[in-house]
């Protein structure tokens, strides 16, 4: 069956937002499950489930998921619970906090990492690990492609 009615406060297993591109959203986003994004956002994202942002995808702001795979830009502090990627066409500058870390030759990243067992969100959804967000600690990328 294609279609089933839900009942009450349910929301379907696997939901997949989307901002589309040539969308700007400026706001909070909230979501009990995953969100793809080759728009523009500028404000919070907390996603309950995974994160993809497309190549043309940017995010301007703090980003709080499970997972996420990010193959634009993002502006901003990231908290991952779980797994991030940051594949070769993906840019990231601010902070990041992520139980997992793959940065893919090509990534560009310009802040601070906290990974591990004590990285990701907290139980109230945020971690204050970053003191100065902003302070630039390192720069990963391959400048022969450049």
């Amino acid at each position: 069956m294609a279609f089933q009615k839900m009942k009450g406060n349910e929301t379907p297993q696997n939901q997949l937002n989307f901002i589309t591109a040539g969308t700007y959203l400026e706001g909070t986003i909230e979501t009990k499950g995953s969100l793809r994004i080759d728009g523009k956002v500028k404000g919070i994202i907390r996603a309950a489930d995974d994160v993809s942002v497309g190549r043309n995808g940017e995010i301007v702001g703090e980003l709080y998921a499970k997972t996420a795979k990010i193959a634009g830009k993002v502006e901003g502090n990231v908290y991952i619970e779980q797994k991030l990627t940051l594949q070769e066409t993906s840019t990231l500058n601010g902070n990041l906090s992520a139980g997992k870390l793959v940065i893919d030759e090509g990534a560009f990243f310009n802040g601070k990492s906290d990974m591990g067992n004590n990285a990701g969100l907290s139980k109230n959804g945020k971690k204050g690990v970053f003191e100065k967000p902003g302070v630039t600690q390192g720069v990963a990328h391959d400048n022969a492609q450049q």
